[in-house]
């Protein structure tokens, strides 16, 4: 910014071509951009003739409203030596005089002409102090119209001076000469005036996109070092002290080798993810697909002006897209890196089947989601936030209770377990503790990998405990089964299911309610490239914009989560299951090539479960005190 003794001139240099209003209003609009650096503007043009008097009166009432935040000491429009008294607003053109303090209705005629709206203007205000200027001596002379900032102050608080968009700008370049202020002293030449800055510092939009961008990139760098650390953890050649005697050397090898495998593989997937994230969005991919989706369902016949169509078209589009670029790393995770360790069991024709079964499924739950969706934000209201989670609410429990009954058996066959001495004392283990257990089944998760587990799900009365059939096959005996068992009861007796599940939904809500306050903003879609306000754009761009946020919550829920698992084991333990349940542990960490080696900044950051290591050792830190 120019400082107040030695202010900073401006210029337009324009060609010499007729003044259309379309033209003399982009001027202006600079006028008002460019007395925000203070100082003094100065406008050259040869074709004077026709602009002189419209284009004074149009300044005045652009740079009135401007004055008051850039306050320089004085204002000048016009061009060329000035006359003495500084304060002049007479102005002549083409032999006729008219002023622009006087004339009302020349100052109403210039504010529509160049984009103000006004009101009646009242008599009462202010004028300037006139001095006549010398009559220009042909229609290229020099002109000047010059105010006291204190005078244009006083205009700018005026009621009937509103600001509307302002036009394009024109090229800007610094213009000689200098010119005297109302002191006696003589400014200085242009080469010792401080060079002008551009662009001038007019109201913008905030930098929705470009923050977004910097924070994709920083937690890409930040989750790359941690990468990095888990990697070099990784290679370390000997066993954690914890589990030297209890792991066995070749599965040790085994799972080094399967981890560093799976590592350089995370290493080059998140590189890539990184790089089509960023580009897609710093290219203003979005709003080019938008448009192509729109102009796809015309196409075909459909109205584009359909917000429902358009966007499942666009998510159409978008699933295309995702499947295609996912699906190279997925089948090299799958039939390389999973099948090199032992671990795959599909048949790749299996592999295309889940596929196609997953898309179909999205083809058919899709729609009816996202119309739901759709229609609840252009009637929400006020209560927006309310409507959006009550409909996600209810939408959870009925996947919930769908899912395991309709949905999973679409992809892994389920039967019961047979009677034998393993399903009779997870059944007295499930009455002990009360819990209602309807249904026990063995799910077929070896025909598609070697991979084990065991969950439960269902409401109320209606239990259920699913248990893989590699599970079965790895853990030695029937009371290894039941410690998992056991902890996973844990998980239903603590209530921890109770708690996950409304922690998500308050945050559920939370976010809908973050997405109300912006779902209408211009600036933030305009900064993604967006000129309309689609509702799943919307969400999709809100969604980019809490990142940080989401960051921060998901390292939260994983420190509730491994508090979480701390306290299932130890109500395994306290079962009196604790021997088996850390036998079982160990089991499941071998049979599953589970690292054993963890750097403990990237497992705090990533892991929803505590490692092995920490796991054995609350389970005998809990023995020694209840011991003492």
């Amino acid at each position: 910014m120019p400082d107040n003794t030695q202010p900073m001139q401006y210029g337009i240099e324009e060609e010499e071509v007729p003044y259309t209003d379309e033209r003399i209003t982009s001027l202006c609009s600079s006028v008002q951009l460019l007395l925000e650096q203070g100082g003094n503007f100065v406008v050259s043009a040869p074709n004077m003739a026709h602009l002189c008097h419209r284009f004074t009166v149009g300044c005045f009432v652009a740079t009135a409203q401007m004055v008051t935040q850039a306050q320089p000491e004085f204002i000048d429009l016009g061009h060329g030596p000035a006359p003495s008294g500084f304060v002049n607003h007479r102005i002549r053109s083409s032999g006729q005089e008219s002023c622009c303090g006087c004339s009302v209705r020349a100052v109403e005629a210039a504010a529509c002409q160049f984009g103000f709206t006004t009101k009646p203007l009242a008599s009462s205000l202010p004028r300037p102090s006139a001095q006549p200027c010398p009559a220009p001596s042909d229609a290229n002379s020099q002109l000047r119209c010059s105010f006291r900032s204190s005078e244009l102050r006083n205009r700018a608080k005026h009621p009937s001076l509103r600001r509307v968009k302002p036009s394009k700008l024109p090229r800007f370049i610094p213009f000689p000469p200098p010119i005297p202020r109302l002191s006696p002293q003589l400014r200085p030449s242009v080469s010792e005036a401080p060079p002008p800055t551009w662009p001038p510092s007019a109201p913008m939009a905030l930098p929705y996109l470009e923050a977004v961008l910097c924070f994709m990139i920083f937690m890409y760098i930040f989750e790359t070092y941690l990468d990095i650390r888990q990697h070099r953890a990784l290679k370390l050649p000997t066993l954690p002290k914890p589990l030297l005697g209890v792991i066995s050397d070749e599965k040790f090898e085994r799972s080094r080798a399967y981890s560093l495998d799976k590592s350089y593989f995370h290493f080059v997937h998140e590189a890539v993810t990184i790089l089509m994230d960023t580009t897609i969005l710093y290219y203003r991919v979005l709003p080019w697909f938008w448009k192509k989706s729109g102009e796809l369902v015309t196409s075909v016949g459909l109205s584009a002006e359909n917000e429902i169509i358009h966007t499942l078209a666009f998510l159409a589009g978008s699933m295309v897209w995702s499947q295609i670029t996912d699906l190279p790393f997925s089948l090299y995770s799958t039939f390389v890196i999973e099948a090199r360790h032992g671990f795959n069991k599909q048949t790749i024709w299996l592999f295309i089947r889940d596929m196609i079964k997953g898309i179909l499924l999205s083809m058919i739950l899709g729609p009816p989601i996202v119309a739901a969706i759709i229609y609840i934000v252009q009637i929400g209201g006020p209560y927006l936030a309310i409507y959006l989670w009550g409909f996600m609410f209810v939408l959870a429990l009925l996947m919930m209770t769908i899912y395991p009954i309709v949905i999973a058996p679409l992809f892994n066959k389920f039967t019961p377990l047979p009677e034998g001495v393993l399903r009779e004392k997870i059944e007295k283990l499930a009455a002990s503790l009360k819990f209602p257990l309807k249904k026990l089944f063995v799910v077929d998760g070896s025909t598609r990998s070697s991979h084990s587990n065991a969950y439960m799900y269902g409401f109320f009365k209606n239990k259920r405990i699913v248990l893989y059939d590699t599970l079965i096959q790895q853990c030695s005996n029937e009371d290894e089964i039941v410690s998992v068992i056991a902890h996973e009861l844990g998980h239903w007796k603590l209530n921890h299911t109770v708690y996950s599940f409304v922690a998500v939904q308050l945050l559920m809500f939370l976010q809908f309610g973050g997405y109300t306050l912006v779902r209408s903003s211009k600036d933030l879609f305009g900064s993604f490239g967006f000129k309309d306000q689609p509702v799943i754009i919307g969400l999709i761009i809100f969604q980019h914009t809490i990142i940080p946020i989401q960051h921060l919550l998901s390292f939260c829920l994983n420190l509730v989560s491994r508090a979480f698992e701390f306290q299932a084991d130890a109500f395994a333990k306290n079962l009196g299951y604790a021997p088996q349940l850390r036998a079982a542990l160990v089991k499941l960490q071998e049979e599953n090539l589970s690292a054993m080696n963890t750097d403990p900044w990237y497992s705090a950051y990533h892991y929803s479960h505590p490692p092995l290591v920490e796991r054995l050792q609350a389970l005998e830190d809990s023995d020694s005190k209840k011991e003492d």
